[in-house]
């Protein structure tokens, strides 16, 4: 089977070392010439996950056409924020049945999921999946045990995808839940900038453990108002992936939060990462998400306000703080 993964950062090529060693035929498509060109010489992509070696399967281009040419399955993993600009350009290559599976994490600007901008620009959203877990690229592309769930209206679509991913080390589950699945996915990396936020302040476990809690609780609100499944935000896309994004050293979004505790600002991060920080940009859409649907994510609202509205760490902190009591479920 030929695949096509659009997508030539961390998560990219992480999934083109997994599906290569299942026997694949990976084509890669990266912005970059230099990750291209690294990849077809050394099989290594030169500026993210250096070290992994990945088979010679996997073939590189900067070129869309040669990338999707005679492919039989789509898997976009670009940053959110350029999901609706490479389904333009994508469409033209695609026949009406090519299964697709996303895997970026985000919210549109407008408010609209990810998956939807797919459907609206590609047609049958029948064909159309997302995954989403506890996933970082830096492990997967390790063989390090993990699991994810993908999440499609069209169940055999869903399980499509399951068994072209599913190795004895990366366990994939299935899901109809398209909504609570990108919801979760995009809010939680919200909720990690606030972890990674308290730690940079000298704040302990117990105010992680508080911030990831009621984080998962200002989740659960806006998946069940939007038509989502409360056991989503329980389960591999909900709790499982808030767990690691908040706590791991891996975590760009928790490692940000940090940075910005010592008065960094997003343009630092991604100058000296080379890398999107999705929660800055999700905090935008995703609270304008919540306003619109009347839900309360209090700690969403104050991330947003130090990135994107300059309030003070100190005032925003006060903000939470002297939020009135009321009962821990309502």
């Amino acid at each position: 089977m030929r695949i096509s993964v659009i997508g030539g950062g961390s998560w990219g090529t992480a999934i083109s070392w997994l599906l290569s060693n299942k026997g694949y035929e990976v084509r890669l498509w990266a912005r970059e010439s230099e990750i291209a060109e690294g990849i077809n010489t050394t099989h290594h992509n030169p500026l993210f996950l250096t070290d992994i070696e990945l088979d010679p399967l996997v073939s590189c281009s900067t070129d869309l056409a040669t990338v999707l040419e005679g492919t039989e399955a789509v898997v976009f993993v670009t940053p959110s924020v350029a999901v609706p600009e490479m389904a333009d350009k994508v469409a033209p290559y695609l026949g009406s049945e090519t299964p697709l599976v996303l895997l970026s994490k985000g919210i549109e600007g407008s408010g609209a999921l990810l998956l939807d901008v797919l459907a609206e620009k590609l047609g049958n959203c029948e064909r159309l999946a997302v995954l989403s877990g506890p996933n970082h690229a830096e492990e997967i592309s390790k063989g390090t045990l993990s699991a994810t769930v993908i999440a499609s209206r069209a169940y055999a679509t869903a399980e499509f995808f399951q068994e072209l991913f599913a190795t004895a080390n990366f366990r994939v589950y299935t899901s109809v839940d398209t909504a609570g699945v990108q919801l979760c996915g995009a809010a939680k990396n919200i909720i990690a900038i606030a972890c990674g936020l308290a730690s940079g302040l000298g704040f302990g476990d117990n105010t992680a453990a508080m911030l990831m809690t009621r984080g998962l609780a200002e989740i659960s609100r806006l998946v069940i108002q939007l038509g989502g499944a409360p056991l989503t935000c329980m389960g591999l896309a909900g709790m499982g992936d808030l767990i690691v994004t908040c706590t791991s050293q891996h975590s760009r979004n928790r490692s940000f939060g940090a940075e910005l505790a010592a008065g960094k600002t997003v343009e630092d991060y991604q100058e000296r990462t080379h890398m999107v920080v999705e929660g800055a940009v999700a905090a935008k859409a995703v609270c304008d998400l919540a306003e619109k649907h009347g839900v309360d994510m209090p700690i969403c609202e104050v991330v947003r306000s130090i990135i994107w509205e300059h309030m003070g760490i100190e005032d925003a902190l006060n903000s939470l703080i002297e939020r009135s009591f009321k009962p821990e479920f309502y």
